[in-house]
């Protein structure tokens, strides 16, 4: 073999990992662009697989960036817990591998990201970074915080409700906005839901920040049955520490909060959370 062929083979065999690398992060790009589009009962495959395709990828900054995009994903709607639980798996083990530096005093969003995973999704984590331990206790705050907000707001006639004044009622809270997609597909059950057990005492508040007009424009003639209450300043949704939508929160007849959802929910997993009130099928 002459020293040029020699080299050659060298070269291509340092430059074989780098290639494969970079086939496998930009059909993993692929994958996670194209994720929503896949149908519903095939997603949760879909997940498991794309979470192993990316703990194959070298650890670096982007594994990290595209194992936190999977979270945000996995969470719309009913992906179930061996999927949700590969998410964790792969985000711990990037996250493991690539710690990620905190700016000031601001935890960074991956290792929030993983504690929502584990406290809403009861998923689990080996991670045992300062900075999960830090969002793990934040999140519990938050929720403690919740649970003693009381806001009165006005629903699309001009009538103010008040939180407080509903105790002895099971209350779903959920924020919500016109452009979300995620939220439009929830409406539909939480029409249903609201109107079924309405007799139990079931009430469920629908809060968006948008303007009046543009809310009304969107429902139009359609009749929806949980109040809508808009809280155009923000006001609300700050005391609710809302970083996306849709959020759903769940609230017993004497106040105590109950569950959250983080993102979007089937009707089955609205279920899931009703069932843990009186309120019976």
């Amino acid at each position: 073999m002459s020293l040029r062929h020699l080299s050659l083979l060298v070269a291509i065999a340092i430059a074989a990992p780098l290639l494969h690398a970079q086939v496998k992060s930009s059909q993993v790009e692929n994958q996670l662009r194209n994720l929503r589009a896949v149908p519903e009962d095939q997603k949760p495959a879909t997940i498991i697989k794309l979470a192993a395709d990316i703990r194959s990828l070298p650890a670096n900054s982007q594994k990290v960036g595209y194992a936190d995009a999977l979270e945000h994903l996995s969470t719309e709607g009913d992906m179930g817990k061996q999927a949700l639980q590969a998410v964790a798996d792969t985000l711990t083990a990037a996250l493991t591998e690539t710690p990620v530096a905190a700016k000031g005093d601001k935890v960074p969003m991956p290792y929030y990201d993983l504690a929502k995973l584990v406290r809403y999704e009861q998923v689990t984590t080996t991670m045992t970074d300062p900075l999960y331990l830090k969002s793990a206790q934040m999140l519990a705050d938050d929720d403690a915080a919740v649970e003693k907000v009381d806001f009165t707001l006005k629903d699309l006639k001009g009538k103010k409700v008040t939180l407080s004044d509903l105790r002895g009622k099971i209350v779903m809270v959920n924020f919500w906005a016109t452009w979300c997609a995620p939220c439009r597909v929830e409406m539909q059950d939480l029409d249903a839901l609201s109107r079924y057990f309405a007799p139990q005492g079931l009430v469920v508040l629908s809060i968006t920040d948008e303007e009046m007009f543009k809310v009304g424009s969107f429902l139009g003639s359609n009749k929806y049955y949980p109040t809508i209450l808009l809280d155009s300043d923000g006001k609300v949704h700050k005391q609710f520490h809302i970083t996306g939508i849709p959020n759903t929160f769940l609230f017993g007849r004497d106040g105590k909060l109950l569950a959250v959802a983080i993102d979007e929910r089937t009707r089955r997993q609205f279920l899931q959370m009703l069932s843990k009130t009186d309120l019976h099928p």
